[in-house]
């Protein structure tokens, strides 16, 4: 084996230190950017306490809050190698979001040409990544379709990425060796894998697009254990109007825990948003749940404003209304951000900026 694997580490190491001399000569860009959205927020029916009205500081109500740094470099005939470390935080307290992570909503390296961006680390999954567009409250917001199911704002650990895009076709796909850094289980591939992919579409004013996922039971004991989920989303620009809606489907077999009965249930969205006038955006959204095998179906209405004092800085308003029967608990923001069987009206107003 020395025989073979020496000589094969030396032509690395050799073709590694020729290449790092030719990108040294070359262009290198690293850019900061970030987004710090907070406001106050008034909600009934707050799990807690007596299960009253709560009013607080909240974070991340029109984008969630981030910072992060994006590099390229130009290493010749058209191939280039890129980075993105994002990280996630909340405004109210300041601490790190997705689980006190460092840089929880990405971290990856990789290689991009014109056939597209092969990539390396925790990453976006493809439902996250293409589903913002056809929500008109995008995926990134407290109260939004990620609201009504997390997986729209998913991420994989230990992923292997590709997406590639062609005129106006997207293309993306991935596979996760331990989605929540608790796989790659020796002698056990299938623990907390995360498969997926999708593709999106673009012609004049319309965008569709589909993508599908799947995550296995996180622990050896439930591995056969899978969540799949299939979703097919579109908009179409109307002069100042734009139009949204989708479709999901989930089958959940509680592969994230050894008790869970599993889960069957049709997601359904529509939604539109009006460019009044320069400045001034009106957006609304209805969200509704079909329980397959029960009688909770839960409904999420949200109708809000944005006024933009310039590209970078904005201010807006949310209301929502979250209708619970036979013990669900879907909130504004979330599901268990209200006591179960209650209903839920929240109304937030903030200011957002981008740098």
């Amino acid at each position: 084996m020395k025989t073979i694997i020496l000589p094969l580490a030396a032509a690395a190491c050799a073709m590694c230190a020729a290449q790092g001399a030719f990108a040294q000569s070359t262009p290198t860009g690293v850019t900061l950017y970030g987004i710090v959205d907070g406001g106050v927020e008034v909600v009934t029916h707050s799990p807690g306490g007596n299960g009253g009205t709560a009013a607080r500081v909240s974070s991340g109500n029109m984008s969630t809050n981030r910072w992060g740094l994006r590099g390229v470099e130009d290493l010749g005939s058209g191939l280039r190698s890129i980075f993105v470390l994002e990280s996630g935080f909340e405004l109210d307290t300041g601490v790190s979001a997705q689980g006190n992570r460092l840089f929880g909503r990405q971290a990856y390296v990789g290689l991009q040409n014109q056939y597209g961006a092969l990539t390396f680390g925790r990453q976006q999954t493809a439902i996250y990544e293409m589903f913002g567009a056809f929500d008109a409250f995008s995926t990134n917001a407290r109260y939004s379709l990620s609201a009504v199911d997390a997986a729209f704002n998913g991420r994989a650990d230990n992923a292997v990425k590709y997406k590639g895009s062609f005129g106006g076709l997207t293309t993306i796909g991935y596979y996760s060796f331990g989605r929540n850094n608790d796989g790659e289980v020796p002698g056990s591939p299938e623990t907390s894998r995360d498969v997926g992919g999708g593709v999106s579409y673009s012609a004049g004013n319309l965008q569709v697009g589909v993508a599908y996922d799947q995550y296995q039971g996180n622990t050896q004991a439930i591995r056969q254990r899978n969540a799949k989920r299939l979703a097919a989303g579109a908009n179409y620009t109307i002069g100042q109007v734009k139009l949204f809606g989708g479709y999901r489907w989930l089958q959940d077999q509680g592969a994230d825990s050894a008790t869970a009965m599993g889960t069957h249930t049709n997601l359904y969205w529509l939604g539109a948003s009006y460019q009044l006038t320069g400045a001034l955006q009106l957006l609304g959204g209805v969200y509704y749940t079909d329980q397959r095998h029960g009688n909770q179906d839960p409904l999420l209405a949200i109708v809000g404003a944005d006024y933009a004092f310039s590209k970078r800085t904005d201010v807006y308003t949310k209301l929502a209304f979250a209708r619970n029967r036979g013990n669900s608990n879907l909130g504004a923001a979330g599901v268990g951000t209200v006591v179960p069987d209650e209903n839920q009206t929240a109304f937030t107003v903030g200011i957002r900026h981008r740098f």
